[in-house]
């Protein structure tokens, strides 16, 4: 399916349909710090506070509430933007990296364009649509500059032991709102001349991701982000993969793996459809090395663009999407079908990465389950006493948490064979 058009909820039209008011007017919609700068700078975080009550107070479509603290007492936040709650939820997770701010930047003016827009086909969509925002999935981090949180913790790596503020939040978010979408925004340092493209993509390469999930994430990427990216002048790839420059032909792996710990793969295991998203950080022309602000508009115009694609996908296959999700949501109660511990969709996993024929479900002892029994409900994942059943929703995720053969267990259980 090729992108019919983009919608006037794409970050430059949403602009246009702004109601005009003079500069210093005080009904005037709030501007970033990094919007303030030209790009000279990013938000700072005491400006995104007063960024988004600003936001809240002045749009009845949007909401801020507080869902965690980090470490060093600062606030996790979800922005939730609609008219009326709708069942269609998409979930932007932005600078879960601390020392990647573009997502972030993106994040925050998309917020405030919607809570603002007046033309009517950006009110239809908010009317059918829920967006949730994690404006700064990494506050800590993002204060520092640094990859990970104030423990140094990659909080990327977080998604299944959830051993971190931030990860602990995010899965609360995922649990409660069932989002259709998870939208992941990201940078990366690029090696010219192999990979060395404006934004690169990935979708859930996990082998527990349902089929027609899987499916609708290659659309979002193939159909609709790297279009819409393209069509504001920007280059795209996939993500992980070095090419040959003349031919285009990969050359080797790089990254983007199926690991379930990672918030793109633990999208597709929670039957949401994932999309990861990076920009480039580095410096594409002499002009961009000579003034910092110009690369940094760039890192943040290209992640808005390809946020366009994301909203042209949402409007324009919401049904199938909702099916696809739903649907998904349901197989588990089936209980039927291997459980893979490792391989990508690219990878065909070895015979010991594969669990042919799953248990029942698992028995923790009391010790166990009083050390697991918070992250196994931060997942989500029902559990019957110490007896955890497969027969549930997140069926594939129970071996993963509790099974010896998967990597990143939380513990190993006592698999129940009597069926």
């Amino acid at each position: 399916m090729t992108r019919i058009r983009t919608l006037t909820v794409t970050a430059a039209a949403i602009a246009a349909s702004l109601v005009a008011v003079p500069a210093q007017a005080a009904d005037s919609p709030p501007r970033t710090g990094f919007e303030e700068s030209n790009g000279a700078r990013w938000t700072s975080q005491p400006e995104e506070q007063t960024f988004l009550a600003a936001v809240d107070k002045a749009s009845d479509r949007v909401s801020v509430a507080r869902i965690g603290t980090t470490k060093q007492g600062r606030p996790l936040q979800l922005v939730r933007i609609g008219e009326r709650p709708a069942p269609n939820k998409v979930l932007l997770v932005c600078s879960q990296h601390g020392d990647e701010p573009s997502g972030r930047e993106a994040c925050l003016s998309t917020v405030r364009d919607l809570a603002y827009a007046k033309d009517r086909q950006t009110r239809r969509f908010l009317e059918r649509t829920t967006l949730l925002v994690v404006p700064t999935a990494n506050p800590d981090g993002r204060a520092a500059d640094t990859r990970g949180n104030s423990d140094g913790v990659d909080i990327n790596r977080d998604h299944i032991a959830l051993q971190t503020a931030e990860g602990r939040a995010m899965a609360a978010v995922v649990r409660d709102q069932r989002p259709d979408v998870i939208y992941d925004l990201h940078e990366y340092g690029a090696t010219p001349p192999y990979y060395d493209k404006d934004l690169f993509d990935l979708w859930p390469r996990n082998l527990n991701t349902d089929a027609h999930v899987h499916d609708e994430a290659q659309t979002l990427s193939q159909s609709y982000v790297r279009p819409a990216a393209g069509d504001g002048g920007y280059s795209t790839g996939t993500y992980g993969i070095w090419t040959d420059p003349g031919t285009g032909d990969p050359i080797k792996q790089v990254a983007g793996d199926g690991q379930e710990r990672i918030l793109r793969n633990m999208s597709g295991v929670k039957h949401s459809v994932g999309l990861l998203i990076e920009s480039r950080v580095d410096p594409l022309t002499e002009a961009e090395k000579a003034d910092a602000a110009l690369n940094n508009r760039r890192r943040v115009h290209s992640q808005l663009a390809a946020l366009g694609g994301l909203f042209d996908f949402t409007d324009d296959r919401r049904g199938r999407i909702e099916a696809a999700t739903g649907l998904a949501r349901l197989t588990g109660y089936a209980d039927t079908g291997p459980v893979h511990v490792g391989g990508a969709d690219n990878d065909p996993p070895e015979p010991a990465e594969v669990i042919q024929d799953p248990p029942c479900g698992y028995r923790l002892t009391p010790e166990q389950y009083a050390l697991v029994k918070d992250e196994l409900a931060l997942h989500g994942v029902r559990t019957h006493g110490t007896y955890v059943p497969l027969r549930q929703s997140l069926r594939a995720l129970v071996p993963l948490l509790l099974d010896e053969r998967a990597p990143y267990h939380l513990t190993i259980a006592e698999p129940d064979t009597d069926c």
